[in-house]
């Protein structure tokens, strides 16, 4: 099967940026408090569930995937960069990290307890999000937990040339808070809870979380 090409455009942008992306993206711990307890309550959700481990899909350099195993939880990342793959393997090997793409998890049916997509889904067009979000499905055990999080908007579509100094062809997409949990219950999801943050003065953009959780058989 041909290879989407926004797929592409997102595996060279990152790879492109990688290293200056690690020197620059702050730290799960310099994360506003909101977003920090965010990240808390679903590890607390997930172990409190124990539907078994939790993978960073978009896992960039690997600070989020530590961090939740930090809070307790079994975490593994996957992202499309191979470049990203090797800064999160160097700066973690402990952890597992492998190479993926959120629209073909090399994962089996029901094997996670938990998925954080964190700040990675909005290069998808939103036609292909129904498909991200059935892998989602697909992959999380029954009972088990997602938290999703990201930039949110009016439906606004952003084509950049530059990021971080460096050139990248990805799109990035910005859609309603309502919009991204209708198509997380479209996929078969319960949506729990929500939390949407004005820009401050580090984020430029409005700013989302989104916990849900599949349901039981």
């Amino acid at each position: 099967m041909t290879e989407p090409a926004y797929l592409a455009a997102v595996r060279e942008s990152y790879d492109s940026v990688a290293d200056v992306y690690v020197e620059r993206v702050i730290t799960p711990a310099e994360l506003d408090p909101l977003s920090r307890a965010m990240l808390t309550a679903f590890a607390e959700l997930v172990r409190d569930a124990g539907r078994g481990p939790v993978a960073d899909l978009g896992c960039g350099p690997g600070r989020v995937t530590a961090h939740l195993t930090l809070l307790g939880l079994s975490a593994f990342g996957v992202d499309l960069s191979p470049r990203m793959v090797e800064l999160a393997r160097e700066a973690h090997p402990e952890l597992r990290f492998m190479e993926g793409s959120m629209t073909a998890l090399d994962i089996s049916d029901n094997e996670l307890g938990g998925i954080l997509a964190y700040y990675s889904t909005h290069h998808t067009p939103p036609e292909r999000l129904p498909s991200v979000f059935a892998e989602f499905h697909r992959t999380l055990a029954p009972g088990g937990h997602l938290m999703w999080g990201d930039y949110t908007g009016a439906n606004e579509h952003m084509c950049p040339t530059q990021a971080y100094d460096r050139p990248v062809s990805y799109e990035s997409y910005f859609l309603p808070l309502d919009r991204t949990a209708e198509l997380l219950r479209g996929a078969g999801f319960n949506v729990t809870a929500r939390m949407e943050q004005e820009p401050d003065g580090r984020v430029k953009r409005r700013h989302a979380c989104l916990l849900a959780r599949k349901p039981e058989v």
